[in-house]
């Protein structure tokens, strides 16, 4: 399989290969600063707004949706929830709104507010920062919410929490979601070589048996781009999230699935994407993060098994997938699947992952 490996997400690992600096953007003293101090601060560099701008999957689609529905939009009031450097924002007043509020936590704002003036779009668009959740809009509602809230596996590190705020806050009862709909979906792979890279290394360590690190190994997902050739089955939809009306608790959820292997062949991870849809389009609007689809710095989710499964073709994976936030750090998700193979190769396993 060809990995472009992500062991941390994107805000830690680019902000990672700068110098430590003494302070925050915001001014927090850096030995004084928390993981959520870090978030937002993180988001401050133009690395990670250069690649999600990059992301022409990401980007096409949401201009798209944008400009070809200026029926939608015209004359409209539009709030922009995580607008860093306001991309979202200018879509929307080109296409017609008469007010766009941005709002970020981040200090990419001050460049934003440049940005925004020097396109001449200073008149429609206001900057505001600070989280949603914190702050006071200058208008009761808005007619559409934007977002590009969407983290690894949807959920990890994403705002999704921040636009059912501002949904259930500001949104008129008729207004529109950009987008509306989000969907889950879990696959097996084949993938011996690169386990064997990973995982494997920890058996022998310079002549070392290094064996009590794979339980902490195991249990870290791995942000990967995978081949559709290493996919060993099809996909099972676990998760359907209607913007429109889901409620913070429906985030964390259990489903079940069955997964039908398409071949002979071994498993040794299972494997996580999601899809974007913009319903509310003349035309439906979607994007796919999966392995089958163009890159996007989404990439997919890798969760190693313990054991090797063996399947033949038309063996079935059932069980269970579970996704909660963590009672730490609600960032950081808390993964389990549980499954079982019957047939000529039974096996079953209880697996725990965190993100």
């Amino acid at each position: 399989m060809a990995h472009m490996q992500v062991d941390a997400p994107a805000t830690s690992s680019i902000a990672s290969t700068m110098p430590p600096p003494t302070q925050g953007t915001d001014g927090v003293e850096v030995a004084a600063m928390t993981s959520k101090d870090y978030y937002a601060d993180s988001y401050a560099h133009f690395g990670i707004h250069e690649e999600m701008l990059k992301d022409t999957v990401r980007t096409l689609s949401y201009r798209n949706a944008i400009l070809q529905n200026p029926h939608l939009f015209k004359d409209k009031v539009v709030l922009d929830v995580g607008c860093g450097t306001g991309i979202l924002s200018m879509f929307c007043a080109k296409a017609g709104a008469k007010m766009v509020i941005g709002v970020d936590m981040s200090n990419i704002l001050d460049q934003a507010q440049k940005i925004v003036e020097k396109n001449g779009f200073a008149d429609k668009i206001t900057l505001i920062k600070g989280k949603i959740e914190e702050i006071e809009l200058p208008v009761k509602e808005v007619d559409i919410i934007v977002s590009e809230f969407m983290g690894y596996l949807l959920i990890f590190e994403s705002m999704t929490n921040s636009v059912l705020y501002a949904r259930d806050r500001y949104l008129k009862k008729d207004g529109l979601l950009f987008p509306d709909q989000c969907t889950m979906y879990l696959a097996a792979i084949e993938d011996a070589d690169y386990k064997e890279e990973k995982i494997g290394f920890w058996n022998d360590v310079y002549g070392f048996d290094y064996s009590p690190m794979l339980p902490i190994v195991l249990k870290e997902p791995l942000v990967d781009c995978v081949e559709l050739k290493s996919v060993v089955t099809k996909p099972c939809l676990i998760k359907d999230i209607d913007l429109k009306t889901v409620k913070i608790e429906d985030l964390d959820f259990t489903a079940p699935f069955e997964l039908e292997a398409t071949r002979q062949d071994y498993v040794h991870a299972f494997l996580g994407w999601f899809d974007t849809h913009f319903n509310a389009c003349h035309k439906r609007i979607s994007f796919s993060t999966g392995p089958h689809a163009k890159y996007t710095h989404w990439k997919q989710t890798v969760m190693y098994t313990q054991d090797t499964i063996a399947v033949n073709e038309g063996d079935k994976i059932t069980g269970v997938f579970s996704c909660k936030a963590n009672a730490r750090n609600p960032r950081d998700l808390d993964l389990g699947i549980e499954y079982e193979v019957k047939g000529q190769h039974p096996s079953k396993d209880s697996l725990q992952y965190k993100m």
